[in-house]
């Protein structure tokens, strides 16, 4: 989205999550299988929240973050936009499984943890958050040959 922005004359910039992944150690203190951990502890958050508002450009400057759990409470005011893709959790997980699995020793090592860590934290964050209900634009992406683009009026 950022280069497309750029290569149509709008200054953007790219920022995503996974560069303020928190080290192994803190990521894994709640068990390497801990739903709470990857939800509570994957991401430094505060550090994360600065670089964003350090970000400098010109006015009309776009920042482009991606990322899983982006409409915590903790950054919910940082944005004057989101986008939810909205897709089926269990194909999610599962081409998500595949995608990482050189990670992992095997498939079926990828799969239990998509099964029991990364799935039950999109859960409760989903639960808890409602993305979708609160996002600016929502992409129903359930089917992938004909992902829809769907607006909502912002809250105020």
């Amino acid at each position: 989205m950022a280069q497309e922005l750029t290569s149509r004359g709008r200054p953007a910039v790219r920022v995503s999550l996974d560069q303020f992944e928190r080290g192994k150690a803190e990521r894994y203190e709640r068990g390497d299988l801990s739903p709470e951990g990857f939800y509570r502890d994957s991401f430094d958050l505060e550090r994360f929240r600065a670089h964003v508002l350090s970000v400098a450009g010109p006015p009309d400057v776009v920042l482009v973050v991606d990322g899983v759990f982006l409409q915590r409470p903790e950054l919910a005011d940082l944005w004057d936009a989101t986008v939810w893709v909205e897709a089926d959790i269990e194909t999610a997980a599962a081409r998500g499984a595949e995608r990482n699995r050189v990670w992992f020793d095997s498939l079926d090592e990828t799969h239990e943890r998509y099964r029991i860590r990364y799935m039950p934290a999109q859960r409760r964050y989903i639960e808890e958050q409602q993305p979708g209900e609160r996002a600016t634009f929502v992409v129903r992406n359930t089917d992938l040959t004909e992902p829809e683009l769907v607006t909502r009026p912002r809250p105020r």
